[in-house]
């Protein structure tokens, strides 16, 4: 009988969610009309909210699920500069100034989360832990060392290379081939962090309806009318923020947003000393594979929380866990013991050129597309989106004139791209039972 790498009580939600506060009730409905109709409850959502609040804006914000319920309480915690193509792709794409300006928006967006979370006294554990990416092959490596090499000096970033020799000062494992520390990326608490961005949005006057999905966006005279589940409401604005769960309401966005699955697993808490062993500068971790696994402590330190992509196509907690777990075991064997208490899932949202995208369609405001990497990004330009809306010159950004592209074959449905693939049939929180 195989013995399960499952607690008797693991469950299928995030490990985020264990300490989150109970919300506070509301019983909010959907007014008849606003000044402006935010669609989506996440960073990018509540923060372009939070904009037009306090901008003078009477300002809605639907979800079709619980606040916060997609991957905004559900990611890694990870915060880094969040641009993934490299300055010299950009630079062949849009040309060398354009590019800058798309490189330091990523750098901007870091900054000025730190800035924000100390403004507005959230708590939510927010820390410059420091990343150390880990190099899978000696290419990799190669490649770590060019990069830092050939750092533009006007856009270079702190960072510090460490070769595989010395790597088990920063990660107890051989399973790599050296690495990069970037000293200034952050880590944080999700849901902690995405609770206290909604009740500042709500002090800010913005009203939240939960369990409101949108079903339609029709134009009628100088604004919109939104159809939802819970009735309809005429609106100024309309603002998009839905990325990975990006629906049929807004088909032009969702042929251009791909959902895909990231999978993460809580192990239970390890014996005294051995996260001194496996993890000593508390740092969170990725790596450079095309499917990349990025993992980091708790932050209270006692349990490691790892993720990544499992499978050809979406599975549930139950596979996803195991499978996790063993990647886990092989970069760590001291952890082939260790047992599983927590596994899920969430989407983020992919787009085909690896860029965010900021912008306005047919009237409609929108920005997603973080393509794994949007805490700092999504929290970044929902804040523009939202002075965007106002009018504001402070929202312009480097994103604003770059197309967004789809595909012909492209439905907005979970499609191929590369090795990262989609499609599934449980959702993400579905019972838990491995047995």
């Amino acid at each position: 009988m195989t013995v399960s790498v499952f607690m008797p009580d693991a469950k299928a939600v995030p490990y985020w969610w264990d300490a989150l506060p109970a919300p506070g009730q509301s019983t909010a409905g959907l007014p008849a009309e606003a000044d402006v109709l935010v669609i989506g409850s996440g960073y990018t959502g509540l923060h372009a909210a939070l904009a037009t609040a306090r901008g003078g804006r009477s300002t809605v914000v639907i979800d079709a699920e619980a606040a916060g319920f997609g991957c905004s309480t559900r990611n890694g915690g990870q915060v880094s500069t969040s641009i993934k193509p490299s300055f010299a792709e950009l630079s062949r794409r849009y040309g060398r100034e354009h590019a800058a300006d798309i490189v330091r928006e990523g750098q901007r967006s870091l900054a000025w989360l730190g800035e924000f979370v100390a403004a507005e006294r959230i708590a939510c554990d927010f820390h410059l832990a420091g990343r150390f990416h880990a190099a899978h092959s000696p290419r990799q490596w190669e490649l770590l060392v060019r990069q830092a090499d050939e750092q533009p000096p006007d856009l270079a970033v702190p960072m510090r290379l460490v070769p595989r020799e010395a790597q088990r000062e920063e990660i107890g494992t051989d399973a790599y081939f050296g690495g990069a520390v970037f000293p200034l990326h952050a880590a944080l608490d999700p849901a902690l962090y995405h609770r206290g961005l909604l009740d500042r949005a709500r002090t800010a006057g913005a009203s939240i309806v939960a369990h409101c999905r949108a079903e339609a966006i029709a134009r009628t005279g100088t604004g919109f009318t939104v159809t939802t589940t819970r009735g309809a409401c005429r609106a100024r604005d309309v603002v998009v923020a839905t990325n990975g769960y990006t629906g049929p309401a807004t088909p032009w966005l969702r042929r251009r947003v791909i959902p895909i699955g990231s999978y993460m697993i809580a192990t239970e808490e390890l014996p005294a000393g051995l996260m001194d062993r496996l993890l000593p500068k508390r740092r969170t971790v990725s790596d450079t594979r095309k499917v990349v696994y990025y993992y980091r402590p708790s932050p209270d330190g006692r349990r490691i929380l790892f993720g990544g992509r499992v499978s050809q196509g979406e599975t549930d907690p139950c596979a996803s866990g195991p499978l996790l777990h063993a990647e886990l075991a092989r970069i760590f064997p001291d952890l082939a013991g260790i047992r599983i208490s927590h596994s899920w899932f969430g989407y983020v949202g992919y787009t085909f050129d690896t860029l965010p995208h900021i912008g306005r369609h047919e009237g409609v405001h929108y920005a997603m597309g973080y393509c794994g990497s949007g805490i700092g990004m999504a929290s970044y330009l929902g804040i523009r989106l939202g002075q965007q809306v106002l009018g504001d010159e402070a929202g312009r950004t480097a994103f604003d004139a770059v197309p967004f592209p789809t595909r012909p074959a492209s439905r907005g449905s979970w499609l191929p791209l590369c090795a990262i693939i989609g499609g599934g049939t449980r959702g993400p929180d579905a019972a838990l039972r491995c047995a």
